[in-house]
């Protein structure tokens, strides 16, 4: 068992696994016939697995009683936010080599890039605001209220990942079925506490 001091940088190194994984497929030329793809592919797979690991630490503390997952839950933000930068960067640099007019073609015709697109520019302020200088510099509750937007970057993320592959496969259907549930736990106690003041 992982003692709480030593949880946060087990987790670190955990979360770079995936790329590390994926760095030695590249060096042993085993990414498939179509590479950049599978690069794109799998990093924004990433992404979305942190974004949901983020998400899950409230619901897992609401209802077991855990406090070291919100220990972990500015981290999972955080990587999800860097390897959808990287996914971002593997379409602009490798996959369209910075043609920016056909860039914005993507955007404009292709619904799943749109989305994509706006996933990353909702999960922008909060990587930006992720730390305890922008807490206490927009007071906890507007903060907590702009962080409430890693939801909504949830569930833009999963559209994203589902019309990309055209398809609810299993893959997807399991991932979208995690999102409904953490979001059904957030609702549930969300309503709990609105109906506390009127018990007494």
């Amino acid at each position: 068992m992982v003692s709480r001091k030593a949880l946060v940088p087990a987790a670190f190194v955990a979360c770079l696994l995936p790329l590390a994984w994926l760095g030695g497929r590249y060096l042993r030329d085993d990414l498939g016939a179509n590479p950049i793809s599978e690069l794109e592919n799998r990093l924004g797979f990433y992404a979305l697995s942190m974004l949901l690991l983020s998400l899950a630490c409230t619901p897992a503390q609401l209802v077991f009683k855990w406090k070291w997952p919100l220990l972990l839950r500015k981290l999972f933000g955080d990587y999800a936010f860097f390897y959808a930068c990287l996914h971002l960067s593997t379409y602009v640099g490798i996959d369209q080599f910075f043609d920016w007019r056909e860039i914005g073609k993507d955007v404009v015709k292709r619904k799943f890039i749109t989305v994509g697109m706006a996933t990353w520019v909702l999960l922008l302020p909060l990587a930006v605001t992720s730390t305890q200088g922008w807490q206490k510099r927009l007071g906890f509750r507007k903060w907590k209220r702009l962080h409430r937007l890693t939801y909504v970057a949830g569930v833009t993320a999963l559209v994203h990942f589902i019309w990309r592959f055209k398809t609810l496969n299993t893959q997807t259907s399991i991932y979208a079925s995690i999102l409904v549930l953490l979001l059904t736990v957030r609702i549930v106690f969300w309503l709990r506490r609105r109906k506390e003041p009127n018990r007494k």
